[in-house]
C-alpha cells in the first residue's frame, strides 16, 4: 500500500509541470492581458527541475518558451517590454531548473551508490541465516530505522555446532555506523565462540568478555542466547532482551521470562551475575520467535503497542520465510509506516528430523 501511494504521487508529480503551464495559458486567455498571468509560464520549467531530469526539464522549458511567445503574441505584449520580460524569466528559470536537476540527479547517484555499499555491508553482517539446522526451520525479517541506509544495530545469527544449534538476537544501544560496529564485534565473537564452547553458560561468558574488551563508557546490547538440540528443547540465556515468543502446535502462545534478568551484554564486567540458563519446552510442530524491541515496542497512531502475541495466527503459512513477511507486513501495517527503531525478527520452526547439514540462502 505504501508503494502504491509512492506511485501515485510520482505520477501526480511528473504532471505537474505542465498542468501549471495549461492553468496559467487558460487563465491568461480568459482573464486577458491586463492582469499579468504570462510571466507565471515560468513554474512549468521550475516544477520540472524539482521532480524531472535535466533533459526533461530542458524540453519542459522549450514548451513553455514557445508557449510565452505563443500567448505574448496573442495579448500583443511584445509592442512594450512585457512579453520580452516574460520571455527572459522563463529562459532565466529553465536554466536555474536544469542546474537543479543536473545536481539532483549527481546526489541521487550518490546515495544509490552509498545504500548498495550499505546493501554489501549488511551481507556481510548478517549474512543469511541457516534454512535448515539440525531439527530447525529458520527465517528471518530485518527493518531497518534508517531507511536510507538500510542498515542498523540489531543482528541475529544461527550456528549448527556439535553442541546444538546455537542462535542470538540482540539489539544494540544506539544507531547508525557506530552501532553497526558494534554489532559486527559481537556477531565475530559469537561465530567463533558457538563452536568452541561446550557450554551455553561458557558461550556467554566469552561474548561477554569480547563485548566489553571492545565497547567504550556505558555502551551495552541486550541479547538472547538459545541453544536448541536434536531431541528438542531449547536453552536461553537473556541480557536483558525482550522474551521470545513460543507458538505451541495448538496455537497457543507464550513468553516464557528467565528466572531473574541480567545487565546487557557490556555491562556484565560491573560485577552483576551472569544470567541463569533456563529450558523450555519445544517440541516438533512448535515455532520458536525471536525478535527485538523495534518489534514489541512499535505503537500505532494512538500509542497502543504492537499486539504480538494476537498476531502469532499469522505465522501459520506452511513456508517460514513467507509466514513471517506475513508478520512483517502487518506490523508495518500497525505502525503506519517504517518503524522509528530497528526491527528484527528470526522465527526457528521444529520439524524434528535428523541432524543434516544446514544449507545457507542464496
Amino acid at each position: 500500500m505504501i508503494m502504491s501511494r509512492q506511485a501515485s504521487g510520482s505520477r501526480l508529480l511528473s504532471w505537474l509541470p505542465v498542468t501549471a503551464m495549461g492553468v496559467v495559458a487558460v487563465a491568461d486567455v480568459v482573464a486577458g492581458p491586463g492582469v499579468g498571468f504570462l510571466p507565471l509560464v515560468s513554474l512549468g520549467p521550475a516544477f520540472a527541475g524539482l521532480v524531472g531530469g535535466w533533459r526533461r526539464t530542458a524540453l519542459i522549458g522549450v514548451l513553455a518558451l514557445v508557449l510565452c511567445l505563443a500567448l505574448g503574441l496573442y495579448d500583443g505584449l511584445f509592442e512594450g517590454r512585457r512579453g520580452f520580460t516574460a520571455l527572459i524569466s522563463v529562459v532565466g528559470v529553465t536554466g536555474a531548473g536544469v542546474a537543479a536537476a543536473v545536481m539532483r540527479s549527481r546526489r541521487e547517484a550518490e546515495l544509490a551508490s552509498v545504500r548498495s555499499i550499505a546493501e554489501v555491508a549488511q551481507r556481510v553482517l548478517l549474512r543469511p541465516v541457516p534454512r535448515t539446522a539440525g531439527p530447525l526451520q529458520a527465517a528471518v525479517s530485518y527493518t531497518s530505522a534508517v531507511a536510507e541506509a538500510r542498515i542498523g544495530g540489531d543482528l541475529y545469527e544461527v550456528v549448527p555446532s556439535p553442541h546444538g544449534v546455537r542462535v542470538i538476537v540482540g539489539d544494540v544501544q544506539g544507531k547508525g555506523l557506530a552501532a553497526v560496529e558494534t554489532a559486527a564485534v559481537v556477531l565475530g565473537a559469537f561465530r567463533e565462540a558457538a563452536h568452541d564452547e561446550s557450554d551455553l553458560v561458557g558461550l556467554g561468558e566469552r561474548l561477554e568478555r569480547s563485548v566489553a574488551r571492545e565497547l567504550e563508557g556505558e555502551k551495552f546490547v541486550t541479547a538472547v542466547l538459545a541453544e536448541i538440540g536434536s531431541a528438542g528443547g531449547a536453552v536461553f540465556l537473556n541480557y536483558g532482551h525482550p522474551p521470545p515468543m513460543v507458538v505451541r502446535q495448538d496455537g497457543t502462545v507464550g513468553f516464557p521470562q528467565p528466572p531473574a534478568y541480567a545487565l546487557p551484554l557490556g555491562l556484565g564486567v560491573h560485577g552483576a551475575e551472569g544470567p541463569e540458563p533456563y529450558r523450555v519446552d519445544f517440541e516438533p510442530g512448535a515455532q520458536l520467535l525471536l525478535y527485538t524491541d523495534g518489534v514489541s515496542e512499535a505503537r500505532d497512531e494512538r500509542g497502543a503497542f504492537y499486539p504480538l502475541a494476537d498476531r502469532a495466527y499469522l505465522l501459520k503459512d506452511p513456508d517460514a520465510q513467507l509466514a513471517l513477511e506475513a508478520l512483517r507486513e502487518d506490523l508495518m501495517r500497525h505502525a503506519a509506516g517504517p518503524p522509528h527503531d530497528d526491527a528484527a525478527m528470526l522465527l526457528l520452526r521444529f520439524h524434528g528430523h535428523g541432524k543434516g547439514k544446514s544449507v545457507r540462502d542464496a
